[in-house]
């Protein structure tokens, strides 16, 4: 069973009770703290571990422009907390590969970009964390249907989520998991090496320097 009843989980769970995490996310980040490895291929956005507050609250406020300032505020500090899983003693392996259009769409302007962008990069350098990048030139792909979660554990089966701008879809049977594992190795296989994909991001990043792109904050 995935879901022991140690006391991380206990003392995680008591957390996402009071968060304001969706109905159709709870049972994701219940499996995203158990995992010791994830996978993601990312269409649209930095993932969410990996967000500046920022960015973060520009992608919440743009993707749910009914909610007031402070339930904008509260589901920032939700996300944010998330990120603690990536600091603990033995944390888990983050492998993410980004779509180009991930890093030329200005999510709060230049200024903004450019701190996301070099947040990815340094997060890159820790031991447990990958990125690479995705270029337009790969052309079409496995996943152009969006944006594709693997999650592995030590002593369970893996499981994938499937995520949209206001759903996601958390896959169990182990055939399905499969071929969406499938999927992510032929997107990975079409990625820049991380090396590459780190001068892309900082060609990127120099680019928001220069070019005038308009914040719009």
């Amino acid at each position: 069973m995935i879901l022991g009843a140690d006391g991380d989980l206990i003392g995680l769970w008591g957390h996402i009770k009071r968060t304001p995490i969706p109905d159709w996310a709870r049972k994701f980040v219940e499996y995203e703290a158990k995992a010791n490895a994830m996978h993601k291929y990312m269409a649209h956005s930095v993932p969410d571990l990996l967000q500046t507050e920022a960015y973060a609250r520009e992608v919440l406020r743009q993707g749910q422009p009914w909610c007031t300032v402070e339930e904008i505020e509260e589901k920032v500090a939700a996300r944010l907390s998330r990120q603690s899983l990536l600091r603990k003693p033995q944390p888990p392996l983050l492998w993410v590969v980004l779509d180009e259009s991930v890093i030329r769409r200005p999510v709060g302007g230049s200024t903004g970009m450019r701190e996301q962008l070099a947040y990815v990069l340094e997060a890159a350098t820790a031991p447990n964390i990958e990125v690479q990048m995705l270029p337009f030139a790969a052309g079409a792909h496995s996943a152009m249907g969006g944006s594709l979660t693997l999650l592995s554990f030590e002593n369970a089966p893996d499981v994938s989520y499937l995520e949209a701008g206001h759903s996601g879809e958390l896959v169990e049977d182990r055939v399905v998991v499969a071929r969406h594992s499938y999927r992510y190795d032929l997107v990975h296989a079409r990625a820049l090496p991380p090396e590459a994909s780190a001068a892309l991001i900082r060609r990127a990043m120099e680019e928001y320097e220069t070019c005038a792109a308009p914040d719009l904050t």
